[in-house]
């Protein structure tokens, strides 16, 4: 039997029905009032929804139609149980519960957070026609924004600025939710934390419904989504100054030995040590002993940002990109190998080596200026995943359009505090912004 039968994609996914049920009994409880008979057409029809929004094969999506009777079935009796069987393995009132369980239908027929109805391409064509990319909040269906590595919120507090009063005056309501590793309280992280008034307010504005969750890696979300807390999707998500060292090395590219011996040579000797009682990192750099959060050094590299954007919004804005991070991320977003080199770390002397034209095209844009990636080159058609596989999402993706901005603020865009401060920066060369539509 070849793997991509019909027969065989059916059994996948009901394979992956029954493991998940082995791991969510408290989900399982509680679709039990999802299959009670004043509920039941409701749950069906969204349960319909959900199979044509949510990345299935088309075999699994009709196959769920036909099992839940289209729009017509008014009963559990009513429901061809054999498609249900061959669907879960299950008779057809818990087949309809573990499909809740499977799509995350538990609490009501309605979502918690609302998840905008645009496709890709209409966001494509809106970043190619709009200079402000966070202009689709007003245009889109939802307005929904996610802020990783939030910070002191300043970037949060500008977009609100800007955002919730015309939002209000369409009678709508603006959802940002913001998270950061930096643990509330902690003597580490300095000016990057929030004010408490800042979060006061913005928690109480009118128009405004904000999330701020610290102390929380955003690649560890697993409590987060089972609470609720986050919307499944975004229509933006957007991340100021993604960390160096974080994701200035890709390890798919270069061996954790390369990458130590690079942290040695260009930040300094470091070790784990405490302060005021909590770990911290030590970095001895130029003669002084500098603290940071003991995470600092951690390195995850872009293809996991990306991946976790891409999944998680419509359309991915990173602003005020340093240098090393820029490139890294290029060298993942072009299609041919030659970017990617096993073991070597871009330094100034071997990027124009790599990257070649690209280097010289790129190095001439002027503070302002933009321009397409596919008109450098070939877009990367398959990007791997590098974060854990949800079910049934294939293991790779692409981003439809990719737009590169040379500087850390353009007018009347919202922007963080760290990147208003880039031009202040006299040993940083101007940072990079980019916008990428995921297909």
């Amino acid at each position: 039997m070849e793997l991509d039968s019909p027969a065989q994609v059916l059994a996948d996914f009901r394979s992956q029905v029954t493991q998940l049920l082995q791991e969510r009994d408290k989900e399982w409880e509680a679709s039990r009032q999802l299959v009670e008979a004043k509920q039941l057409a409701a749950t069906l029809k969204r349960l319909i929804e959900e199979a044509h929004r949510v990345d299935l094969p088309i075999i699994v999506q009709d196959a769920i139609t036909l099992a839940l009777g289209g729009s017509e079935a008014t009963s559990i009796q009513s429901l061809p149980g054999p498609r249900l069987k061959e669907l879960t393995g299950l008779p057809p009132t818990k087949a309809i519960r573990a499909l809740c369980v499977w799509f995350g239908i538990l609490e009501s027929p309605t979502p918690q957070w609302p998840v905008t109805s645009q496709q890709s391409q209409e966001i494509e064509a809106f970043a190619q026609s709009h200079t402000n990319p966070f202009d689709l909040l007003l245009d889109a269906d939802v307005a929904s924004l996610l802020d990783l590595g939030a910070g002191d919120l300043s970037f949060a507090t500008e977009l609100v600025e800007l955002y919730v009063a015309p939002l209000q005056h369409r009678q709508r309501e603006l959802i940002l939710h913001a998270l950061d590793r930096i643990q509330p309280g902690s003597k580490l992280g300095g000016p990057l934390h929030p004010e408490r008034e800042t979060l006061n307010g913005l928690r109480s504005r009118a128009g405004l419904s904000f999330q701020f969750y610290g102390n929380q890696d955003m690649f560890d979300l697993g409590s987060l989504d089972q609470a609720r807390k986050l919307a499944p999707r975004y229509t933006i998500a957007t991340c100021w100054a993604p960390a160096t060292p974080t994701f200035a090395y890709e390890p798919t590219r270069m061996s954790e030995s390369i990458i130590a011996q690079d942290l040695l040579q260009t930040k300094g000797t470091f070790k784990q040590t405490r302060y005021s009682g909590e770990p911290a990192l030590e970095v001895q750099h130029e003669g002084r002993a500098l603290l940071f959060p003991p995470w600092k050094f951690e390195v995850r590299g872009p293809l996991a940002l990306l991946d976790l954007m891409a999944r998680r919004s419509l359309l991915c804005v990173l602003g005020a990109v340093d240098t090393q991070v820029f490139w890294e991320i290029l060298a993942q977003l072009l299609d041919d190998v030659r970017y990617r080199p096993d073991n070597q770390p871009f330094t100034p002397e071997n990027l124009p080596v790599v990257f070649g034209p690209i280097f010289e095209q790129l190095s001439r844009l002027a503070i302002g200026d933009r321009l397409n990636l596919s008109d450098c080159g070939p877009l990367r058609k398959e990007i791997p995943r590098v974060l854990p596989l949800l079910p049934m999402q294939d293991p790779s993706y692409r981003f439809r359009s990719i737009q590169i901005r040379r500087g850390a603020i353009f007018p009347g865009i919202p922007a963080s505090r760290t990147a208003r401060r880039f031009s202040d920066m006299a040993e940083e060369h101007p940072p990079w912004m980019l916008i990428l539509v995921p297909e």
